[in-house]
Parts: structure tokens; C-alpha cells; sequence
């Protein structure tokens, strides 16, 4: 597939036609280079995302860690307050606009390579930690929750919950890629700059929803496996053994908090890949 030609040189028309645009200077997309300007879209696509959907990735993330109903984890954010809401934010905005700045670089560099040889990171484990209830009186914030694990721990404290990360970020980033650009061009043409913003949110948020219940019991695995500070660390086969024992072997128990996943997942790759696309049909314009 070719990444440009797939989702990228259609909205470059539109945009020509449309007179504004979202970034100064007309020599920012040359200045950035041919390379660079698909890690800053990545990165810009990602800090979007992560600041609209973060109060849904925390209901999320309670329901996967205790097992219980959404409006049970949104009880459990009403009694924390509003002033702890985007307690945690800075941890997965640092990891997801580095992430999704090297997933969307790399696939334009190495487009025909696997990316699950590149590493992409363990989800940052005091991301876990600053949204757990049961923490708030240990980690005050992002860096003093580094400088705890880092003295009482040391280094291999930040690495808890690699396993599943990797499982999961392997194979679905290759299957995004490898479907992303068929999925776009079975969708109705588009001949604005809003047709074309519409269909790359349909087609990241198709995506990404998908993905995301398939790769969902890794998502459990690695939530369970962070929520845990100090200690031995456990393989994923055992922590999934565990997490199903205590939701009594049932696949709706080990499923719960999926249906609020698949529509996070929806809005959040369907802003990825728009802002994505937005951005870079901008700046391939501002450097011609």
C-alpha cells in the first residue's frame, strides 16, 4: 500500500482549494523536511486525542482494573472530585504523542516493515498508578511517582507490564497500517476538506474500535499487572489466570468495560487519523 497515494494526496487538492489554514509559515513543511513532518503530525494527532478522551480512558481503566460497571467507575471519579479528574494526564500524553509520533514516523520511513520490531514503550506504569484511587495518598504527581519507583525500586519498576504492551502494539500496529488505506477507498469519495476529515475518521475509528476489542484481555492484563508496585513481576499468562479465577471464569466478567473501550477507541483513532491527515495535507501544502 501507498501511504501517501492511500490517505494523503486526496485531501492535499481540497486543501488547495479551501484558502485557510491551521499552521503559520509557508515554509514549515519544508523546514520540517520529508521525514520529520510525519513524527510532528503524529505527535500533534496524539496530544489531541489524549486531552479530549482522557476522562473516558480513566472510567476505562477502573472498570478493567476492579471489574466493575461503568457507572460504579463513574461514582468512584465523583467521590475522587474534579480537581483529581486529569490526575494522571501527564504520563500518557509524554507517552502516547512519543508512541504515535514513532508509529506514524517510522511507518512512512520503513512503510513495508514490520513495527513490531521497533519497541514503543510499557504504557509508562505511574500512568497506572496517579489513576488508581488506592494510590492517591502515596503519589502526589508524575514526577514525584518516577522518583519514588526509581529509589524504592529502581529502573525495572518502569518496565512493569512491557509484555503485553509489546503483544498488543506488534501485531495491531501492522494490522492499522495494512488495512487502513484499503478501508478508506471502499468509503464514498470525498471533494471537500470535511469529506476527507470525515473519512479518515471513519476509517481510524473503524480501526481502532476493532482493534480494540480484539487486543481488549491484554489491555486487562497489563492495567492489573501495573496497578501492583514492588514485587516479584508475574508473566501474562499468569496475571490473566488470576484476573479470570476472580471474575469467576465468566468472558462477560473478563470483558468488562469493552463496549466503553470499543466507542474510546472509535473517537480516539478516528481523531488520531483525522488530525493526522489534516496536518500533514496542511503542511505537504505549506511546503510546496
Amino acid at each position: 500500500m501507498d501511504p501517501e497515494s492511500a490517505c494523503t494526496s486526496q485531501p492535499q487538492g481540497s486543501l488547495g482549494k479551501g484558502g485557510g489554514s491551521l499552521l503559520p509559515g509557508r515554509g514549515l513543511g519544508a523546514a520540517l523536511g520529508p521525514r520529520g513532518k510525519h513524527y510532528v503530525c503524529g505527535s500533534i494527532a496524539a496530544f489531541t486525542n489524549i486531552v479530549v478522551t482522557f476522562p473516558i480512558q480513566k472510567v476505562l481503566f477502573r472498570q478493567q482494573l476492579h471489574g466493575v460497571l461503568a457507572r460504579e467507575a463513574v461514582r468512584q471519579l465523583q467521590r475522587d472530585g474534579m480537581r483529581k479528574l486529569y490526575r494522571g494526564l501527564l504520563p500518557p500524553l509524554l507517552q502516547k504523542t512519543t508512541t504515535v509520533a514513532i508509529m506514524f514516523g517510522l511507518y512512512e520511513d520503513f512503510s513495508r516493515v514490520l513495527l513490531d520490531q521497533v519497541p514503543t514503550g510499557s504504557g509508562i506504569p505511574e500512568l497506572t498508578l496517579l489513576q488508581d484511587h488506592r494510590h492517591h495518598g502515596r503519589f502526589q504527581n508524575t514526577a514525584h511517582t518516577f522518583r519514588t519507583l526509581l529509589s524504592e525500586y529502581g529502573v525495572k519498576e518502569c518496565y512493569r507490564g512491557l509484555v503485553p504492551v509489546l503483544i498488543r502494539n506488534g501485531p495491531s500496529n501492522v494490522l492499522f497500517f495494512g488495512f487502513r488505506g484499503p478501508i478508506k477507498e471502499q468509503l464514498p469519495e470525498a471533494s471537500s476538506r470535511a469529506g476527507h476529515l470525515v473519512n479518515d475518521f471513519v476509517c481510524g475509528g473503524m480501526l481502532g474500535a476493532a482493534l480494540g476489542i480484539m487486543f481488549y484481555p491484554l489491555n486487562v492484563v497489563k492495567s492489573r499487572a501495573q496497578s501492583q508496585v514492588g514485587g516479584a513481576f508475574r508473566p501474562c499468562g499468569e496475571v490473566l489466570m488470576t484476573v479470570w479465577r476472580e471474575r469467576g471464569g465468566s468472558v462477560a466478567m473478563l470483558f468488562r468495560g469493552a463496549h466503553l473501550n470499543y466507542h474510546r477507541s472509535l473517537l480516539s483513532w478516528g481523531i488520531i487519523n483525522a488530525t493526522y491527515e489534516l496536518l500533514l495535507s496542511v503542511l505537504i501544502l505549506k511546503g510546496s
